[in-house]
């Protein structure tokens, strides 16, 4: 499994596709990282970067899955011993191109996005921010592959108006309906990330398991 995951990997990069979703995510921190945040705003620069990050992470995601032609991927279910096996490792590969994205957008937030570097606490807290927005993207993009939605058009319009409708949710609705994105972000802007992390992490982890479960019953509903 580990050794198709890599597999994966170096066709995602070997193909180029890996350029798209890094220049827009170039593009992204440039313009949101523009001039630095004055000292006591560091935690909203590194909340707003996790979720403004999420789409194009589900884009890099969804873009490694669709990497592999759909019979070469049913190979693949055979040589690794079975059709979960293959489905763990296209995720594992997914993850791995979000938490390398995201680490890029929180490295970039910290070098060029703030004049103070935070506290131990925050900082810890934007770390798992950042890994909640790769498992966010990765879940959102797994469930936007062409083995889920054959239609590229539909796949694009699913995985914007996914992400339009976690913003409008977590920012209308209990923050247990969706992923709180824009929860992250209010508890940023107050000051109050590293007390609240303990009530919003685990609503995000939940529901990004929930889209990979759902994903991955998906793939084998149509095996």
């Amino acid at each position: 499994m580990i050794a198709l995951a890599l597999y994966r990997l170096a066709a995602y990069v070997r193909s180029h596709r890996v350029y798209q979703a890094l220049l827009l995510a170039l593009a992204l921190l440039a313009i949101l990282h523009g001039s630095r945040v004055p000292a006591g705003q560091e935690g909203s620069a590194l909340a707003d970067g996790a979720v403004l990050l999420v789409p194009v992470l589900a884009w890099a995601a969804r873009s490694l899955l669709d990497t592999e032609p759909d019979r070469q991927r049913e190979m693949s279910a055979v040589l690794v011993g079975g059709r979960g096996r293959e489905v763990a490792a296209g995720l594992l590969a997914a993850f791995a191109v979000c938490a390398a994205f995201a680490a890029l957008g929180m490295g970039w937030a910290l070098l060029l996005g703030v004049t103070q570097w935070p506290s131990h606490g925050l900082l810890s807290a934007a770390a798992a921010l950042y890994v909640m927005s790769a498992l966010t993207g990765t879940a959102l993009g797994a469930l936007t592959s062409r083995a889920v939605l054959p239609s590229p058009a539909v796949s694009i319009m699913t995985l914007v108006l996914g992400y339009l409708a976690m913003l409008l949710l977590s920012a209308m609705a209990p923050a247990w309906l969706t992923v709180p994105l824009i929860g992250w972000m209010r508890a940023a802007s107050r000051c109050e990330l590293v007390e609240r992390l303990p009530e919003l992490g685990p609503i995000s982890v939940a529901w990004c398991v929930i889209g990979l479960a759902a994903y991955a019953w998906l793939r084998h509903r149509r095996a």
